[in-house]
Parts: C-alpha cells; structure tokens; sequence
C-alpha cells in the first residue's frame, strides 16, 4: 500500500511584513534582502498560533480532500514553535477538527520535518496500521526570532500547510533521509532563547547535501531527472534552491518558489507550495514529484510523490 495525496491546504496569517517595514527595526534594505535571499515579504502571526494555523490548514485540506475528519486514522504534526507543550499540538488540532478515531502526535525535526513526518505517515499505511492521515507542517516562528538579529529575522515566517494521504494500491518508493549531529551548532534555539544560525555554514550544507540526496533518491527509484515534473524544496533562500537546480543541471523552472511572499516557514514551506500549486492546477495526476527537506539537526532528506 502506498498513501495517496488526496487533499491539500494551507494558513497563512494576513499581517505581512515587507522587507521595508523590516528596515525599521535592523540596519537592511529591500534591496540587500532581496539579493541574498530572494525574499520580499513574511507572513506574521498576530493573533494566530500555531495551533491554530495548523487547524486551518488541515480543515482546509479535509475539505480539498472530501473527507471527513471522523475518517481520520492519525495526525502528525511537524513543527518546533508550538504555543503548547502539553497536550501536543496534534492533539489540540484533533480536537479542533473533531478527528475522534486519529491517534496524535508532533514530530520535531525543523526545516527537514514536513519530510520526515510525511515518511512517518507512509510507513503507517504502508504496514496497514492506519489507512487515512493528515500531515501538518505549521510553525509561529515569529516567537523564536530576535528581531534586532539581522542575520535572522529576515528570513522567517509563520504559516502552516496540510496534506491528507489515504491507502491506495502501490508500491512504496524508496526514501533518502540523513542525520549528522556533530553539525547540528550551526543552526540552534535552546529554551528560552531565540534562533541562532551560522548562514554561511548552512548554505554550504545545503548546496552540497541536496543534490547529493536528490541523485540518491533518483538512482534508489530508477528514475532519470529528466521524468521528474517538479522537486519542490524546502523554501530556505533562493540561492540555494537556485544553486541546488544548477548543481544538477536541471532547469530552474521545475523547482517552484514562493519564499518571495512567505519567507522561510520551516516545517511549513513545502507543504504551502504544495498546496499552491494544487489550487492553481499545476499538479496533475501521474505527476512525478520530488520534496526535499534541510535545516536543524543537521537533517536532510529527499521524497518521491506521485500526484
């Protein structure tokens, strides 16, 4: 068995911040922000939390999917900013949506973990424990950000995004996911601290481990890059996914980027331009889709989809 994409949906908060109204705050320009990191604008919470986020997106989803949330066997939920600790945020989305047969749970693993919670829901269903599931990235990062911290506060967002996956008939396609520890310094937000990140070291990880994991994962499920319509990574930077498309001599127009209106929503991104693309109709059934995830721990990890 194999868990099918059947419904998508996102949240994003309506307050925006602009890179101008950033320019306020710390010494930056929308032209310095733009040219090394492709972002224009962040979404930011006000009023909102990422409990709450991520129950938009998953009634969003439900209702893309045409599913009810009684029909709901699990619900992972992947993000590092949750307004509780206990219960977890699944659980407090579970309550919300009214899923009263879905087993709960969060997945911690920052900008890799809509990835690795997804993977999470395809063993589920692949070993037949659970048929039907929502996976959610949602992230208030806003709350973890030191806003006179130039080298962070331009970067993140808050939103969150939702897929609905059911059992259907497949064989499940090999995936590449990696851990590496003894890095996991260059990207770091301890207890009642803000986020701290060592730029250049992420984005050397970044350039070099992606497309390393995306030719893993290719040669793992005999495919060619050439039978791959979109790969959708995590949106970081556009230097980075720019970098990533040249280092595997593919053409840029097959990795989709919306980080330009929502910044870096970490676990949240992918599962955001996912939906993104499904509302405007791009993706369409038999499609081949590579996502791929990097950031804190160090982790990364690449998936295949098939629409």
């Amino acid at each position: 068995m194999i868990g099918k994409i059947c419904g998508t949906g996102a949240y994003v908060p309506p307050n925006v911040m602009d890179n101008n109204d950033l320019s306020k705050l710390v010494e930056t320009s929308d032209e310095w922000i733009r040219e090394r990191t492709g972002i224009v604008r962040r979404h930011i919470a006000d009023g909102e939390n990422t409990v709450s986020m991520a129950v938009k997106s998953a009634e969003s989803a439900l209702k893309n999917a045409n599913i009810s949330a009684e029909e709901i066997d699990f619900i992972i939920v992947s993000t590092i900013s949750s307004n509780v600790i206990l219960p977890c945020a699944a659980c407090e989305v579970q309550k919300e949506i009214g899923a009263v047969n879905a087993v709960c749970f969060d997945l911690n693993a920052a900008c890799s973990g809509f990835l690795f919670a997804y993977n999470t829901a395809q063993a589920y269903i692949a070993s037949g424990i659970y048929r039907t599931g929502i996976v959610i990235g949602a992230e208030c990062l806003s709350n973890l950000i030191d806003w006179k911290d130039r080298g962070t506060c331009i970067l993140f967002g808050d939103g969150a995004g939702a897929v609905v996956v059911k059992a259907k008939e497949g064989t499940q396609p090999s995936i590449i996911t990696h851990s590496d520890g003894e890095k996991g310094k260059a990207l770091t937000c301890e207890q009642n601290d803000f986020i701290h990140m060592d730029g250049q070291e992420v984005f050397k990880f970044a350039v070099k481990q992606v497309p390393k994991c995306i030719c893993e994962l290719l040669e793992a499920n005999g495919l060619k890059k050439e039978e791959i319509h979109y790969f959708i990574l995590h949106q970081a930077n556009r230097r980075i996914v720019e970098a990533v498309a040249k280092r595997l001599k593919i053409e840029i127009e097959k990795f989709p980027m919306n980080l330009q209106e929502y910044g870096n929503t970490s676990s949240a991104s992918i599962p955001i331009l996912l939906d993104e693309m499904n509302q405007k109709g791009l993706l369409r059934k038999g499609m081949k889709i590579v996502i791929a995830g990097f950031g804190a721990g160090l982790s990364w990890g690449a998936s295949l989809i098939e629409w």
